[in-house]
């Protein structure tokens, strides 16, 4: 899958274009072609690149990073820890509803988060694709090279973008981060299984809109 083949927004792809002809991704691309014509993997194939599409790197405010989909059938739609709408939320979803609310005293129920990703709040997981059923099934494939760079570029070529990190995988992409002219936002992760230790009542909604304010930003609409 060569630079022409790959169909992702033009503004990504421009600064994307070099990734293309790597040897890894041509390693990278063979591989997922195969999982997808050979078993149900998730997202669907043409919301691999959503988060992209949906949120131009000049429109880039927030940065939200996942690990990889949704492994479940139906739940995977191409953003971290967004579900289509009458899905029943992951636990994690969930979680950070109840962090909305605290946090912002609105209550959001709509799973769907493409309304955060049309204002600028790009929802991208480190690793685009997953196996149907098998968590972390096409991690260490070279989506983390891909997505990596993207990180870079945002950081390198714009300023005041917010980055929230949710849990320590999260967390270690913050070195690829200039804080100097970036917010950078931490906490554990918002699974059941880490959200009492600091989750919970870290803010970072709010946070992320006082910056956005204080640098002449429209802040998110979280709810």
């Amino acid at each position: 899958m060569g630079e022409d083949s790959v169909r992702i927004e033009p503004t990504w792809k421009a600064r994307l274009a070099p990734e293309f002809v790597k040897a890894y991704w041509q390693e990278l691309s063979g591989f997922v072609k195969g999982e997808y014509a050979a078993t149900h993997c998730c997202p669907p194939g043409k919301h691999i690149f959503r988060a992209f599409d949906l949120t131009p790197f000049d429109k880039v405010k927030v940065v939200i990073l996942g690990q990889d989909p949704y492994h479940t059938p139906g739940a995977a739609m191409g953003f971290c820890f967004s579900v289509p709408e009458g899905n029943r939320p992951q636990p994690s979803l969930q979680n950070i509803f109840k962090e909305i609310e605290s946090d912002t005293g609105v209550r959001r129920t709509r799973t769907d988060l493409s309304d955060w990703a049309e204002q600028g709040v790009f929802l991208l997981n480190s690793v685009l694709t997953v196996r149907a059923g098998e968590a972390g099934s096409h991690a260490k494939r070279g989506w983390e090279n891909f997505t990596d760079c993207a990180i870079r570029a945002l950081s390198e070529e714009r300023e005041h973008i917010v980055f929230i990190l949710w849990g320590s995988y999260a967390i270690s992409k913050k070195a690829l981060i200039d804080t100097s002219k970036h917010l950078v936002i931490t906490s554990p992760h918002p699974s059941p299984l880490s959200v009492h230790r600091g989750f919970y009542g870290s803010k970072p909604f709010t946070r992320a809109n006082a910056y956005l304010a204080a640098h002449g930003q429209e802040p998110i609409r979280w709810a």
